[in-house]
């Protein structure tokens, strides 16, 4: 915003300027979210300078229309394909992420000693939730015991090597050399979310299992997305 308004005293800044100013950032390709963000945090902070009424807080502001693009999560043997290709580094955190929904930033934030052994599962602390509360991924056996076999004794060690950049780049290669439609790590999510829908799992067990704070938001993304309904074998892909 501020190539746009920066030089402009606060108190000249009138509604017609914010309609201006979503116009413009929709011509240079800016998306819905990140224009309303925009709008959001000029109306902080002419609320901090004491405009009132604000313009950015104008029932007038309009946002651009924008279609939500159709979400098309990785079948079951895209998922399989990329593995066989990406590095062994990050082999484990794939598999995490196909099981659990999990966002890929939360499980990088994971340490040794967020592990537990007994009931074989991970907590997914508070801070790295989008729902700010803790979140336990049980595990599956034989991925369980993948896991572990790769843990140490520093309980402040992270569970997964690398980090979640490397990883988008190493799935986005290997998509590339199998052949098969590029998928990031989010698009796991999808996946696991519509894998829990296609088994019959209640909105509400879903929300809790992947950390989804909207149910609403879940069932109209998700009610008819899955063309690919199989599990992936971890026991023989891990063995």
């Amino acid at each position: 915003m501020l190539p746009l308004l920066g030089e402009r005293p606060v108190d000249e800044i009138t509604t017609a300027d914010v309609n201006e100013l979503v116009t413009t950032l929709a011509e240079k390709g800016k998306r819905r979210e990140t224009i309303r963000k925009s709008v959001k945090y000029l109306a902080a902070v002419l609320d901090e300078c004491g405009r009132d009424p604000n313009p950015a807080r104008a029932k007038s502001i309009r946002l651009p229309h924008e279609e939500h693009e159709e979400i098309l999560p990785p079948a079951a043997s895209h998922v399989e394909a990329v593995y066989e290709r990406v590095g062994d580094v990050y082999k484990l955190a794939l598999l995490l992420l196909d099981w659990s929904g999990a966002r890929v930033s939360s499980i990088y934030e994971a340490r040794v000693g967020d592990y537990d052994r007994i009931n074989r599962r991970i907590r997914l602390r508070a801070s790295t939730t989008k729902t700010r509360k803790a979140l336990w991924i049980e595990l599956p056996a034989e991925l369980a015991t993948a896991i572990e076999s790769t843990l140490g004794d520093d309980v402040d060690a992270p569970i997964f090597q690398g980090n979640a950049d490397a990883l988008r780049t190493a799935i986005g290669r290997a998509c590339r050399d199998a052949g098969v439609p590029l998928w990031s790590p989010h698009d796991l999510r999808h996946r696991r979310i519509s894998l829990l829908h296609h088994q019959g799992r209640s909105w509400a067990e879903i929300a809790r299992f992947v950390g989804q704070r909207k149910l609403s938001l879940t069932a109209d993304t998700y009610t008819h997305v899955l063309s690919d309904s199989r599990e992936i074998n971890y026991g023989e892909m891990l063995g």
